[in-house]
């Protein structure tokens, strides 16, 4: 019982370590994850040297499949940015007059989402919002919200984003299987949380126009854009031979020579890397853009994943203690003597995480170390749903420590007040429905 109280106790402390120092010290969440994984190391009684092999061999074993990923997904959604791919999107869906325009948000969002992170997305996909909110007569709010849930619920469950996939591969989950429900879930938490929550609660919102310090943002005409039939084929490429992987997977005989080509194109480093040159050459070189103008533009997004991947590494460092030093097995014991499911513990785990961080990221794998653990005592659920669950949480509970609370609050002109009742309560409210969706589809998968 003792030990049990300490290995909680080390857990509970090491995560208050990492909240603190982020939102309370404004400390770096690489550098917090670092310093609570000597933290953890040290209580456990770990040797130095031990513990230094397992922050190295947490870090190397993430980021040595992530990486990669990362990088080749970057380029992905530069040139989507760079060529107004996804703004040929958005004008394509505005012309399908049986969709309202919070549901064209929805779905450019969740489009869109796929190759974009998040803020990137937000800030390259507000312009639509603006223009459809000025043709249309509608309300700002009635638009941004359904737009950012959308990026934040596929940012947070559908690989190849990077937090997603970290879970997926964590935990040892098809990456196929995780992207076609993820897609499914996302869709319907996207749809629930924004245009039909705003709806119910349409008459009770105040009216906003597009903010006037953003009424000269433009959307480029269709002549600048690139087709939808080539954009379509770069967005969805990686994701139609990760799909074409797990389905041979189900349904070839190993033995097959086929089999084992599929296998190779679909692996996700394999698929990102076919994607990025196709990107290169439809939305690129196709529309007249010259190689140094590929090459000055690459070295600009590879620059801004230093940060993302320096925290998932160290996001790994955290979780290669917890295994090294024992800690994981004990809170395995301890977690599968709570009378609670496995999957609300992950979704209240992650939830809880990013309300407290503020980042959807650390709180995805700051979830998965304390997960992970207990799934060899469930086997009944499957490591795919568990990712799920993991994402599912990290939708909800957007507030002040998210820097995409403030995003949302300056795009829109909203005051505190306004985007927590609105925006925060979205994302809620498409964290419990993913979570329901994700309870559903483990009675039937």
């Amino acid at each position: 019982m003792d030990s049990q109280l300490w290995i909680l106790g080390v857990l509970i402390t090491s995560i208050l370590l990492i909240v603190i120092t982020i939102v309370k010290f404004k400390l770096h969440p690489f550098l917090a994850l670092l310093l609570s994984s000597f933290y953890v190391g040290a209580l456990m009684g770990m040797k130095p040297l031990t513990m230094i092999s397992a922050i190295e061999d947490g870090i190397g074993g993430t980021l040595g499949f992530l990486a990669a990923v990362i990088g080749l997904g970057t380029i992905l959604g530069k040139m989507m940015e760079i060529s107004g791919a996804a703004e040929r999107i958005g004008i394509t869906l505005q012309k399908c007059r049986w969709l309202s325009p919070d549901v064209i948000m929805v779905l450019v969002g969740l489009i869109c989402g796929i190759t974009l992170f998040v803020e990137v997305g937000v800030v390259l996909l507000i312009p639509l919002a603006f223009s459809i909110a000025k043709k249309t007569k509608t309300s700002l709010l009635m638009l941004a919200i359904p737009l950012c849930t959308a990026l934040m619920a596929v940012h947070c469950i559908v690989p190849p984003h990077p937090a997603a996939l970290y879970v997926t591969n964590a935990l040892g989950a098809d990456i196929g299987s995780v992207i076609l429900y993820g897609l499914i879930i996302g869709l319907a938490a996207s749809l629930v949380g924004g245009p039909i929550f705003l709806r119910i609660i349409k008459n009770k919102m105040p009216f906003k126009a597009v903010p006037e310090q953003f009424s000269d943002l433009k959307v480029r005409t269709e002549d600048e854009l690139p087709s939808l039939g080539a954009t379509l084929f770069t967005v969805l490429l990686p994701i139609v031979l990760m799909l074409i992987k797990t389905t041979a997977e189900l349904n070839m005989d190993k033995q097959n020579p086929f089999y084992a080509i599929l296998e190779f194109i679909g692996n996700p480093i394999t698929a990102m890397f076919i994607a990025a040159f196709v990107a290169y050459y439809i939305l690129g070189i196709r529309r007249h853009m010259a190689m140094s103008t590929l090459l000055t533009n690459t070295e600009d997004c590879f620059s801004s994943i230093a940060n993302i991947l320096l925290i998932i590494g160290a996001g790994g460092a955290f979780n290669g203690i917890l295994k090294a030093s024992g800690l994981s097995d004990g809170l395995a014991q301890i977690l599968s003597q709570l009378d609670m499911h496995p999957i609300l513990l992950a979704w209240l785990v992650a939830i809880i995480l990013h309300a407290a961080v503020g980042s959807a990221t650390v709180a995805m794998m700051g979830a998965t170390a304390i997960v992970s653990p207990m799934l060899a005592m469930y086997p009944d659920v499957s490591p795919e749903i568990i990712t799920l669950a993991i994402g599912s949480g990290a939708i909800g509970c957007t507030i002040v420590t998210d820097s995409l609370f403030w995003l949302v609050k300056q795009y829109c002109g909203a005051t505190m007040t306004e985007i927590f009742k609105y925006y925060t309560t979205a994302t809620f409210i498409a964290s419990l429905v993913a979570l329901m969706g994700t309870f559903l589809l483990s009675y039937i998968v």
